[in-house]
């Protein structure tokens, strides 16, 4: 098929051989999960399970909120033996509601009813099971994808693009996914199919994965609404924007979503596990992940259980004790962790142990030469160093005006930075401001609006006080009126 380009992008080092030729393994279940109940955009799920209580694997640990949100699913069978806050995977460190399950070693499944076929249902009722599995973006977005297939089939997309470049350096797990299941992926494309109600789908994947080009070719040579798209391996080409772009030529407009070009993305890993949601009645409670970085004894592809712990996966990867830095994903757009005691969740694609000289801890920021390499990298066509520039400044209005909102944080400017500035980080921290200051406004206009509905209430009593003395007094002045008038009689 025909494909088009994008403005930007960089060609980092892909460093994927640590992890590339190692098959997926399942990880031991560790004796403890830690499940976050807020894993997901969106709203956090409410407990509907009580310390003490024994559990099955995949039961209803948390329910979705409504609106924007997701269920959790206990990832095997146990008892509960906390609820309360542990330590967030984000570089924050601050704590998140999570359900805690002792595993009693048994892995045994809470019952569940035979799934009907899924292309006999409506695709309404698809996308509700899917979002009954707690199924989100496995991409790294982590927005629930029954409402992101909903709002696509109400604005009637026409394509369905299934991310599979994985252009993120490091990472392999979804490059796994494909040698290693490919007809699982291409049935849960079929599946968002129907869900959509869009006529066709394409997979794209780079070109520096052969093998798995070969095999999601021949899963879906026999079905004319698929294709395979092979793109140039540069990045951020995983990147739902960039992908539209190269995929149809069109531009997602400034602040707007992919749907409005008419099509729709998704990871190969939602797929995946749209497939076995619909096929199998499995929730979301296992994962692939990537384990590498020099300072890992044995990269490993893993399926791991969500909540199992980084320090799980780095220890049956053989330990990465020279570890400086850990990530959760790439080095590009991942995460630093505050520590190995944090649990993995959906949107957990890969940990990374780097040592100091392969994260580049000894290398100390300069200030900007204004060389604008940073310009020419930023895939959104923005100016990376006047936002960081005005970011400084504490002039978050201007950082707006050059664009901060449409930031994808690729960390492609960084990337290429020659003064080694952390662009990413000013700009996630004016977004975090940003986001603070909108809670303050909008925290003053409900204090406002209650403050309005009390006076209003005070008002509607007085008068109500008022009316009712006024009708005392009539009433008073009408008996008085009727004494006199007996007495005259």
């Amino acid at each position: 098929m025909k494909l088009f380009d994008f403005w930007g992008g960089v060609h980092p080092a892909g460093q994927k051989h640590w992890s590339a030729e190692r098959p997926i393994e399942l990880l031991p279940m560790p004796a403890r999960l830690y499940v976050p109940l807020q894993q997901h955009t969106g709203r956090s799920a409410l407990p509907v399970v009580a310390i003490g209580e024994k559990v099955g694997k995949g039961q209803l640990l948390g329910r979705e909120q409504g609106g924007v949100s997701a269920s959790v699913h206990a990832p095997t069978s146990g008892k509960v033996v906390a609820i309360g806050n542990f330590t967030a995977p984000h570089a924050s460190g601050l704590p998140l509601p999570t359900v805690i399950v002792e595993s009693d070693g048994e892995d045994r499944w809470v019952e569940r009813e035979p799934p009907p076929d899924p292309f006999t249902l409506e695709p309404e009722q698809v996308a509700a099971r899917i979002g009954a599995a707690g199924v989100v973006g496995m991409g790294g977005a982590n927005f629930p994808a029954a409402l992101k297939l909903d709002k696509a089939r109400q604005a009637k997309v026409h394509t369905l693009a299934v991310n599979g470049a994985e252009c993120e350096p490091y990472m392999t797990c979804d490059d796994r996914l494909m040698r290693e299941r490919a007809e699982q992926i291409v049935d849960g494309v079929r599946l968002m199919l129907h869900a959509l109600q869009a006529p066709r789908a394409v997979i794209a994947i780079e070109d520096n994965k052969p093998e798995a080009v070969a095999r999601l070719r021949a899963a879906c040579q026999e079905d004319r609404n698929l294709a395979i798209a092979v793109v140039p391996a540069r990045y951020p080409a995983g990147s739902a924007k960039q992908l539209i772009q190269l995929l149809t030529g069109l531009e997602t407009p400034a602040g707007g979503r992919g749907t409005d070009t008419g099509v729709l993305v998704h990871n190969v890993g939602t797929a995946y596990a749209v497939h076995r949601a619909l096929r199998l009645s499995h929730p979301l409670i296992s994962r692939i992940v990537t384990v590498t970085g020099d300072a890992v004894a044995q990269p490993q592809n893993l399926e791991a259980p969500i909540g199992a712990l980084v320090d799980d996966l780095l220890a049956f990867c053989g330990g990465a004790p020279a570890a400086a830095r850990l990530l959760m994903g790439g080095p590009m757009m991942g995460q630093p962790l505050p520590g190995a005691q944090v649990p993995i969740v959906k949107g957990t694609n890969g940990i990374l142990a780097l040592t100091a000289a392969a994260a580049r801890l000894t290398v100390e920021p300069s200030p900007c030469i204004r060389c604008g390499r940073c310009v020419d990298a930023c895939p959104m066509g923005l100016m990376p160093l006047e936002m960081s520039k005005r970011t400084r400044c504490d002039d978050l209005d201007g950082a707006l005006d050059f664009g901060l909102i449409d930031c994808i944080s690729c960390g492609s400017c960084a990337y290429v930075c020659p003064s080694h500035i952390p662009l990413v980080q000013y700009f996630e921290y004016a977004r975090g401001v940003l986001e603070a200051r909108q809670r303050a406004e909008q925290k003053a206009k409900e204090t406002r609006r209650l403050l309005e509905r009390h006076q209003a209430r005070l008002a509607r009593e007085e008068q109500a006080k008022a009316d009712a003395a006024a009708r005392r007094r009539a009433e008073k002045e009408q008996a008085k009126a009727k004494t006199k008038a007996g007495a005259a009689a």
